[in-house]
């Protein structure tokens, strides 16, 4: 890397170099580079590399935390969405046998490795943090430890808790599966171009019990449904949700099922889903499924602990 003139702690140098490979930043990737070299290793020691791990690295950019991975003897698999940079990274890290890249958007590639990742980690644009992690969760790959950078009001709500501003369905989805910290937050001198927001480190860890795969996608869309309003009791903002799955029941029935179910866990009928906290949110889940489930259909299984790492 150093024959190559560019030094990752340097915008003039980053810039320079982008203007000698014509190449250019792209607001629509959400790009900004991390030129402060102690936040990169304070998130290389967070995301906790060894020699051999399988380690995903979500928009590497230049690579300046791709050569820090490659160094500690993983086995790195790059996604990168943006063509130039690609051609850029594979004559960087050509010559490292444990460096592999995959191109195009990760929402679209991931599912195509067949090898299980230890680690996860990348700086998230805002526009499609949630839509990654939400992905990553919903359809099972958890590996033991993620690292995110993203902006801090993704953070949040990411680590939100029952009844603050913050509290979400991302908040549910994300608490149902994993436990969530904010490491440390980043200040925009860290980065150029300087974004207009500081920006968190969360490290995520799947919980020794979560919610079992085969629930996961049917829950993650009743709770959508259920915070689809902050203003809507869970009776209206549960109504469509309602509909397209117990067609055959009025309106009315499927109130007073609610009802039911909401009083059974201890709660009015009134109440509004922001006051839940992921476990209740569930477990009323079940309950309605349960109750609109013929008698002749078979049940389903108690919640329980599943395989950390499904991808």
């Amino acid at each position: 890397m150093r024959d190559t003139g560019l030094d990752y702690d340097s915008p003039a140098s980053i810039r320079a170099f982008l203007e000698d490979n014509n190449l250019a930043m792209s607001r629509r990737f959400g790009q900004n580079f991390l030129v402060d070299r102690q936040v990169r290793a304070r998130i290389i020691q967070a995301l906790g590399v060894e020699p051999g791990l399988r380690v995903w690295e979500i928009g590497p950019g230049l690579g300046a935390m791709t050569e820090l991975i490659l160094e500690k003897g993983a086995l790195l698999t790059a996604f990168e969405i943006d063509y130039g940079f690609v051609r850029l990274l594979e004559r960087l890290f050509s010559g490292h046998d444990n460096f592999s890249i995959v191109k195009g958007d990760m929402l679209k590639t991931w599912r195509t490795q067949t090898a299980h990742p230890d680690r996860i980690f990348g700086n998230l644009p805002y526009n499609v943090a949630f839509d990654i992690i939400t992905d990553l969760l919903k359809r099972g790959c958890v590996p033991p430890r993620m690292v995110f950078t993203l902006q801090k009001e993704a953070a949040r709500r990411m680590t939100a808790r029952p009844g603050s501003k913050d509290y979400s369905a991302f908040s549910v989805l994300c608490a149902s599966v994993c436990d969530m910290r904010i490491l440390f937050d980043i200040g925009a001198s860290a980065f150029w171009p300087q974004p207009r927001v500081t920006s968190s480190v969360v490290q995520i860890v799947p919980k020794d019990e979560t919610l079992p795969l085969d629930r996961r996608r049917d829950f993650f869309d009743f709770v959508r449904a259920a915070f689809s309003s902050r203003r809507k009791t869970m009776r209206n903002a549960l109504y469509l949700w309602a509909r397209a799955n117990f067609p055959s029941l009025e309106e009315g029935e499927f109130g007073a099922r609610l009802q039911e179910s909401l009083r059974s866990i201890g709660f009015d009928a009134d109440i509004r889903a922001e006051v839940l906290g992921p476990e209740e949110l569930f477990l009323l889940y079940r309950r309605l499924m349960l109750a609109g489930r013929p008698d002749d259909a078979p049940p389903r299984s108690a919640p329980a602990a599943t395989d950390k790492t499904s991808c």
